[in-house]
């Protein structure tokens, strides 16, 4: 494949385990922590070097995606990262733009085989101090857009399995944009917001009582959708 020296492709990819927002990240000569990304190759456009490296790490190809920012100054990239990309791809350049991404996946085990073989991890998001190059950066501004879209969109259904609980999306809630949610508020809201739906299903074989599962109904979703600027089973000033 014959790669562009210049312009690379970087994301920040993440899901949820139940309990903390995760983030997956590579080990790059067994040292550096790193998003993934690559160059991108000469017969492809940008977004397609993004879902190709999406679909190398977590061998899923139909998986949510959203640009983030191009980080184009001059000097993102200092030396020893460069000369780790110029051996790495065979090629030599003195500066690369990256255009960033941020994915969303839902957890199984299926992917997480997948990304094992890979060599690559997830790591939680509240643990991660320090990456290679500006990745830090990318990734704080990846998890600033998150936090806002989640308030504005159904994104969060993105991380969770189909079936969820109302625990489970709190928890969601909570992991991403650090607050503090009143449960009884939530639960009603979110039983009465018409496009989160009871399964009629409950856990089975935990040591608590079993909680109801519901489901996100997309289509209820849609016919509301103008009419809502705000999800309405959110409310900051609880």
């Amino acid at each position: 494949m014959q790669t562009n020296h210049s312009i690379s492709v970087d994301c920040a990819v993440f899901g949820f385990d139940g309990r903390s927002l995760k983030c997956l990240l590579i080990k790059r000569d067994g040292q550096d922590l790193k998003l993934p990304g690559s160059l991108i190759s000469d017969e492809e456009d940008i977004p397609s070097a993004a879902y190709r490296v999406l679909e190398e790490m977590t061998g899923l190809k139909d998986i949510f995606l959203k640009e983030l920012s191009v980080f184009s100054d001059p000097f993102r990239v200092g030396k020893k990262d460069l000369d780790w990309i110029n051996h790495f791809y065979g090629v030599h350049t003195k500066r690369v733009v990256t255009v960033a991404y941020y994915a969303l996946v839902k957890l199984d085990n299926k992917i997480m085989s997948h990304i094992r073989e890979k060599e690559a991890f997830w790591k939680e998001v509240d643990s991660i101090s320090v990456l290679a190059m500006d990745h830090k950066d990318i990734l704080n501004k990846a998890l600033s857009m998150l936090s806002r879209d989640m308030t504005h969109s159904p994104i969060a259904f993105e991380l969770l399995p189909r079936k969820f609980t109302i625990r489970e999306l709190a928890d969601l809630y909570k992991a991403v944009l650090g607050v503090e949610i009143d449960n009884r508020n939530f639960r009603k809201k979110i039983i009465g917001c018409g496009y989160i739906l009871p399964t009629g299903e409950k856990e089975k074989g935990v040591a608590h009582k079993p909680a109801a599962y519901y489901i996100f109904d997309k289509h209820r979703y849609k016919r509301e959708e103008k009419k809502i600027r705000k999800l309405n089973f959110i409310n900051w000033n609880e």
